[in-house]
């Protein structure tokens, strides 16, 4: 393991050196991909940097100790600052180890999220909607940009379905635990006798795929243009500017009917079509090798309940953790942190169990 380490610090000094070279500062691809590789490699170069200073720290206390004519009070301070470099060596060891898991190749990319609502009619729809603000709104905190796909909405404002885009550094690694089924406890708004009901949303979140990763043969899609429907003034119903597009070979269906532009809406379900054919297809690797799943805590299974929010109480519960806050309304406002920093750790603790110790 420290051999391993050595090459990521070797690795670090050498692009340090590649970052004041003129050659490649001059060339704006080259220091972007070098820029790249050098983030990735920091953290690790440091961190051992930190471990090796607190090894050597410690030999040199325990040299100290080992010497003749020290008083008490002497040896009691150093074995007092051994212990203390102990554990800092222990606390150390485990964030090497936490940073040398193997990374989910798509943590980068950006997403498409996609809300649907499920059982309870309305009222899920009502609460699609609930979801797609707090993702839109936990978005904004983080710095990402997020672009609505298509939407199919209802009559009170709810959302039947929406799909949207959440672009920005690392946002595949944030939200890819938000996939599954989303379980709401409240009072509808539509309810007039004050009954609690319970209803469920199904979130899916797919990176983002690049058209080089998807080959669509546009003889297998079936292109077809409708008038949109729906909140969105003039236009609508004016122009047949929807889009639909249908993969013969698979049956999905992608609708776009957001823009005034037939071409940004084709534009926008290609980008969601070729994010399903790309999901699709590594569920059927991993169904084909009978592998479980990357993250032990649950990362896209759609059929999988994973959260419970109960208004009555103010809470919010992830059913993989086991973990409930009782801040209802600031995790709707966007503040989400908390329970994916949760997640995030239990995944890596899963993954640790029966990992290479340092």
């Amino acid at each position: 393991m420290l051999e391993r380490l050595q090459v990521f610090e070797d690795r670090y000094e050498e692009l340090s050196q590649k970052l004041c070279d003129p050659a490649v500062t001059g060339e704006p691809s080259l220091y972007a991909q070098t820029m790249k590789d050098y983030r990735a490699v920091e953290p690790i170069a440091l961190k051992f940097r930190e471990y090796k200073a607190a090894l050597s720290a410690s030999d040199e206390a325990r040299e100290l100790l080992s010497e003749s004519g020290l008083d008490r009070e002497m040896k009691e301070m150093i074995e007092e600052e051994l212990a203390d470099l102990a554990q800092s060596c222990e606390r150390l060891s485990e964030e090497l180890r936490l940073l040398l898991l193997p990374k989910d190749p798509n943590d980068d990319r950006n997403v498409i999220v996609e809300i649907r609502g499920g059982a309870g009619g309305e009222e899920a729809a009502l609460f699609a909607a609930v979801l797609f603000r707090m993702y839109s709104m936990y978005a904004v905190k983080r710095g990402y940009k997020s672009e609505v796909m298509g939407a199919s909405e209802t009559e009170l404002g709810g959302y039947k379905e929406i799909s949207f885009m959440i672009t920005g550094e690392g946002a595949y690694s944030r939200l890819k635990y938000e996939s599954g089924v989303h379980r709401v406890q409240r009072v509808p708004e539509t309810e007039t006798q004050g009954r609690i009901h319970t209803s469920t949303v199904t979130v899916a979140v797919l990176p983002e795929a690049e058209e080089v990763e998807v080959e669509i043969d546009p003889a297998e899609l079936r292109i077809d243009t409708f008038r949109s429907s729906g909140a969105g003034g003039q236009h609508i119903n004016k122009t047949e500017s929807a889009i639909r597009i249908t993969h013969i070979p698979t049956g999905l269906v992608v609708e776009c009917q957001d823009e005034r532009s037939q071409y940004k809406n084709k534009d926008k379900a290609m980008k969601v079509l070729r994010s399903r054919l790309l999901e699709a297809e590594r569920r059927r690797q991993q169904e084909e090798v009978s592998q479980q799943r990357h993250s032990q805590v649950g990362t896209g299974d759609r059929s999988e309940r994973i959260r419970t929010y109960n208004f009555p109480q103010g809470r919010v519960t992830d059913h993989r953790i086991g973990l409930t806050l009782y801040k209802i309304d600031d995790i709707l406002n966007g503040d989400l942190d908390d329970i994916i920093d949760a997640l995030i750790t239990a995944d890596r603790s899963a993954q640790l169990e029966g990992g290479e110790q340092l």
